[in-house]
């Protein structure tokens, strides 16, 4: 069972998730993730990632144990004062709305005029390196790689302490996403938020995170929690590098060994 301290964030404790009264998704799910952390969840598909990852949001409900963001239950965090934000797979950008109009999103909903947000929408596009050309753009006339780069500057507007984030680069080629794998970084490098990333990717894991989560095959459990020990900042050399590929081996070892 995972010992909550002061600086645990996120504290799982033998958590499970069933629909229904149906087949366990998750099963005793126990895991601490610390303030400032980065953590990649990895495992087969339907293994649970997501569904715990959204767990952590509030968005769904553990059927048995418990699960506490900052001391609360998720979705009551904001009693601590937490800010989270989440990232989809899909960008999940409004297209009647310009680039800039859909980043200023979590203002208009809290109430927020516009005069007093535009400094921080204009901080976060160019963080995620947009343009002021692009800010009045929709979504439609923008790459797949810069709608990305929209809805992490959205999330990324309201200063997040957490950051849950759900295979955002999985749709794209791998140039772009080593480059924005970089680019995440970076501004996780800079702001210091905690990461919880759910990827089926190794390399992007392993580049990425300073502990591997690997679920085995449904339902999910966790069969390792490896830690990472490159240090940062992080660069495209380091995926050349032999301790990298050995990483990469055995986390690799690890999702074989509990794919069935």
């Amino acid at each position: 069972m995972p010992v909550q301290t002061d600086d645990i964030l996120i504290h799982a404790d033998s958590i499970s998730l069933s629909y229904g009264g149906g087949p366990e998704i998750l099963h005793d799910v126990s895991l601490d993730v610390r303030q400032g952390e980065f953590v990649s969840l990895l495992g087969p598909s339907g293994c649970g990632k997501s569904t715990l990852l959204k767990m952590m949001a509030g968005l769904l409900t553990a059927t048995a144990g418990q699960i506490t963001v900052a001391g609360q239950t998720p979705g009551n965090s904001a009693r601590n004062n937490l800010r989270s934000a989440f990232v989809f797979q899909e960008p999940t950008l409004l297209p009647w709305r310009t680039v800039e109009r859909n980043v200023s999103l979590p203002f208009e909903l809290r109430g927020t005029p516009a005069t007093e947000s535009a400094d921080d929408v204009a901080a976060a596009l160019k963080l995620v390196g947009l343009s002021p050309a692009d800010a009045g753009k929709r979504p439609r006339m923008l790459s797949g790689g810069m709608r990305m780069r929209a809805s992490l500057a959205r999330a990324l507007v309201t200063h997040p302490d957490l950051m849950l984030m759900d295979e955002p680069f999985a749709a794209l080629d791998d140039i772009l996403r080593h480059q924005l794998n970089e680019e995440i970084l970076r501004i996780w490098d800079e702001q210091r938020w905690t990461a919880v990333f759910v990827t089926h990717n190794i390399a992007e894991a392993v580049f990425l995170s300073q502990r591997i989560i690997v679920l085995s095959s449904r339902p999910g459990r966790i069969v390792a929690d490896i830690p990472v020990p490159f240090e940062y900042p992080r660069n495209i050399e380091l995926r050349a590098e032999p301790e990298f590929a050995r990483l990469m081996g055995e986390v690799s070892r690890q999702l074989r060994r509990n794919a069935g």
